[in-house]
């Protein structure tokens, strides 16, 4: 069982930055693939990034890559989302994520999830 906490959302003004982190509990965190999502009221929970156990590999979604980093730090538990170059169309609850599943971007593969954090750009 993993438990996710997020944290670090806000609202902030476009070309802004922002860091999310996803603090997780149990022994276990560095056995699980971490991802971030995000989800608009209406809308499907689309995918972000994700990162693999020992941060060897990333990926991510067209539409952040280059302004959106992941990484993740397994002495601490903890998974983190810097995003730069913010844009309005980046508003949204995110939300982080795990799965035992190797390098999966489909959301109905992750068993774990936080409660999410609000992210809103102004523009």
């Amino acid at each position: 069982q993993v438990q996710l906490v997020e944290s670090g959302g806000g609202l902030v003004q476009a070309g802004g930055s922002l860091r999310l982190s996803c603090a997780a509990s149990g022994r276990t965190f560095s056995s699980y693939t971490m991802a971030w999502f995000r989800q608009v009221p209406g809308k499907e929970r689309e995918f972000v990034a994700l990162i693999s156990e020992s941060s060897d590999s990333t990926y991510y979604a067209d539409s952040v890559k280059g302004r959106f980093t992941i990484s993740r730090d397994n002495a601490k538990n903890t998974v983190y989302l810097q995003m730069i170059s913010l844009k309005p169309e980046d508003t949204a609850i995110y939300y982080c994520a795990a799965t035992i599943r190797f390098f999966e971007i489909r959301k109905t593969e992750y068993a774990y999830w936080g409660q999410g954090t609000q992210v809103t750009v102004s523009s």
